[in-house]
Order: structure tokens, then C-alpha cells, then sequence
């Protein structure tokens, strides 16, 4: 495995008509993964579809803007979390852009990711978090660094990250990773906390089917897209590829315990 696409979502019905030849190109080009959970269905697809796959992990969790759409069973998520090949726990987290009404979603929200974090805990793995602030603001990170606090030894990683260089410097400082997408392929507002926070804190995702990078604007995305996150790392840092991507792999290896 030469990259590692920290999030992606290959077990989503868009998969469905060339999923093995893509997985095939993915073991072909030395790509691997963690194929997210979002909520009970999502989960347990995840589970089956890496269950046998080399290279590839699964998560388990449910997506914040799932809160009105599904009942967390605690027993069942556990049950779940134990199987070997799920590493992480989530997508999970806090969501202040998509709710209709935030203000009703804010507490259903918290009290759900309170239990997610509390089942990483349990099962010793880390979190796959979710945050997304309201347009213009920094309030979804502030509301998860709060919660964080509540939990002493909560690790992992916050997917898609879109906040400033302070805000990841406070998530770095309680021991969390920062993911990015293809996104810095097009876009030039994560250049700063690119460079300003450590390569080793630094993770590469695709968030697949989404967001796909600038030479496939408009398509479905998928891990291959990891490459291009690599490259672009590379390049907003001035650093040699090779090392970040070496590096990049490294720190997915310790986050997940690969």
C-alpha cells in the first residue's frame, strides 16, 4: 500500500455497477482505505465490503444530519465496533450548516456524539469526526472542541477539515489528526493551515463518491483521487512528494493501528 484515503464512501449504492473493477484498480495502484459508516446500513455495508479485502477498514457510526433519521442503538453500534477490521468509530460529529432548524438540532446532536465518543472509548478506538460550521463561522469546531474537553483520552481524526490554523492547532493539541480532500486541488482557502500545522498530524481523504479533484470536476470521486490530495499536500507545503506521502501513509498507520 504506497496511499491511504482516510475516508471514503465506496460502499454507497453509486459503487454499485463497477465496484469490484474499481476495487481491483485500487489494490492494483497501492491504494488503500477506511470505507466510512454513516449510519446502521452504511455500517454494517462497510463491514461486509472489507471483511475479506486487503488494505481496506471499515468504520461504524451515524452521521449527525442522521439524528432525526435513525435511533443510535448503543447495544447493536457495540456489537459492531468489536469486529477487527473496524478501526474507527463514526462519521460522527456535529453539523451546524445543514439542519434545517440548528438551534432544535444542536442538543440531539451533542447528546449523540457524546455516545459515540464515549463507544470509542470503550472499544479503544479512535473517532472518525464530522464537523461542519455554520457559513462563515468557526461554531460546529468550537461545539466539538467542548465536548472534547469533557473526555479525556478521545483520539483521531476530523475529516474534511475547513477550519483555521488556531482551530487545528487546538484539535492537534488533544492529539487529533486533520484530514483533507481534493478540495486543495481547486481551492486555495486551506493553503495556511496546510502549512502552518505538522506533516505528522496530517492525513489524505477523498470523501468519495464527493467532491472529486480538479482534472474530474463534476464526476463521481473515488480513493484513487488520494494521489491528488498527496500531490497537492506536497506541492502548498513545497515539500518532496515522496516524503509526504511517506509520511501521510505513516500517520494513518499509527491513528488507525493498521
Amino acid at each position: 500500500m504506497k496511499y491511504f484515503d482516510a475516508h471514503c464512501h465506496i460502499q454507497f449504492e453509486k459503487y454499485d455497477g463497477d465496484r469490484t473493477a474499481l476495487i481491483e484498480q485500487l489494490v492494483q495502484e497501492g491504494v488503500g482505505g477506511l470505507v466510512v459508516g454513516t449510519d446502521l446500513a452504511s455500517s454494517r455495508a462497510a463491514i461486509e465490503l472489507v471483511e475479506d479485502l486487503d488494505g481496506f477498514w471499515a468504520t461504524v457510526g451515524l452521521h449527525p444530519n442522521h439524528v432525526n433519521d435513525e435511533t443510535f442503538d448503543d447495544g447493536i453500534y457495540r456489537g459492531l465496533a468489536m469486529h477487527p477490521k473496524v478501526v474507527a468509530i463514526g462519521e460522527c460529529g456535529l453539523d451546524n450548516y445543514r439542519p434545517g432548524d440548528v438551534e432544535a438540532a444542536k442538543p440531539l446532536q451533542r447528546d449523540l456524539f457524546r455516545r459515540q465518543v464515549e463507544l470509542s472509548l470503550e472499544a479503544d478506538k479512535p473517532l472518525m469526526i464530522h464537523g461542519r460550521p455554520a457559513k462563515g463561522g468557526m461554531d460546529a469546531y468550537e461545539d466539538l472542541l467542548a465536548v472534547l474537553a469533557e473526555y479525556p483520552g478521545a483520539r483521531g481524526n476530523i475529516h474534511f477539515f475547513v477550519g483555521t490554523p488556531a482551530i487545528a492547532r487546538r484539535f492537534i493539541d488533544l492529539g487529533f489528526t486533520l484530514s483533507f480532500t481534493a478540495v486543495i486541488t481547486f481551492a486555495r482557502d486551506y493553503d495556511d493551515v496546510i502549512r502552518s500545522i505538522p506533516l505528522d498530524s496530517i492525513l489524505s481523504e477523498t470523501d468519495s463518491p464527493y467532491v472529486a479533484p480538479a482534472a474530474r470536476r463534476g464526476q463521481r470521486n473515488d480513493p484513487r483521487s488520494a494521489k491528488d490530495v498527496v500531490a497537492a499536500l506536497a506541492q502548498i507545503r513545497g515539500e518532496d512528494e515522496e516524503v509526504v506521502r511517506a509520511a501521510v501513509l505513516r500517520n494513518a498507520r499509527r491513528v488507525f493501528s493498521l
